[in-house]
């Protein structure tokens, strides 16, 4: 009988020792995968996610500055001509009707006033990129870093598109009527839809100078975007430097 009880005493410690060394290997073997799995997910570049995360929200919060800085100025977007806010589409026929009539002056003077307005409202969409900046999470960071060379201006305008057109109108409408756009643009369609024959123009001002101005600010950021990525002296701190090198 003692005999037995020590046979099946060993037996049990050798099972344990055998299920122990199996857990064992099981462990190893996914704290291995989750390693992979963690090593995949991570950018190339000798830097952590918080890393990427911290230099993405860096290149994008310079990307806002010296884009916004370039167009709110005194020709930023007049004189760009990837951005310059032409008339609507929709008022093409006005355009030529009038340059036709010797009216040229009136649609000329409409056009630049609705850029000048564009260029004073400018600086008003820089808090919106700001907040939307903050709430940039790791992985979106990471996904940008990884993504096309346009990834964070895309991620910005869907992310902020909405609330710019919402916030940003009543700034363009100030603009407008600062800039002496609004008198300019009634003036054009006013002597337009007097005209015989003609079926009447008139486009939402404020709408269409808000939306092309938000075009012009993106393509603009986008540029800012791409010089970080490529141009290492855009790069100009430590974290740009290590992120993006």
């Amino acid at each position: 009988m003692k005999n037995l009880t020590y046979l099946l005493t060993a037996t049990f410690i050798m099972c344990s020792v055998t299920v122990s060394a199996q857990g064992w290997k099981d462990l190893k073997k996914k704290a291995k995968k989750e390693a992979e799995k963690v090593k995949k997910s991570a950018p190339k570049g000798g830097f952590s996610n918080e890393e990427a995360a911290e230099g993405m929200k860096e290149a994008l919060g310079k990307g806002v500055e010296k884009g916004v800085a370039q167009l709110n100025k005194k020709d930023g977007y007049f004189k760009d001509l990837e951005i310059k806010i032409p008339m609507p589409k929709e008022a093409k026929s006005v355009e030529e009707k009038l340059r036709k009539m010797g009216q040229g002056k009136k649609v000329d003077e409409a056009i630049e006033s609705m850029n000048r307005a564009a260029e004073d409202a400018a600086e008003g969409a820089k808090d919106i990129f700001v907040v939307a900046i903050k709430a940039m999470t790791v992985k979106d960071a990471v996904s940008i870093i990884k993504g096309d060379k346009d990834a964070a201006t895309k991620y910005l305008s869907k992310a902020t598109r909405a609330e710019l057109v919402k916030k940003f109108q009543p700034v363009i409408k100030a603009s407008l009527d600062k800039v002496g756009a609004t008198k300019h643009w009634k003036s054009v369609f006013g002597t337009y839809n007097k005209l015989p024959m003609v079926k009447k123009v008139n486009p939402d001002l404020e709408e269409y100078v808000t939306n092309k101005s938000l075009d012009g600010l993106f393509i603009q950021i986008a540029k800012e975007e791409l010089n970080i990525r490529e141009n290492p002296a855009a790069r100009v701190t430590d974290l740009l430097k290590k992120v993006f090198g």
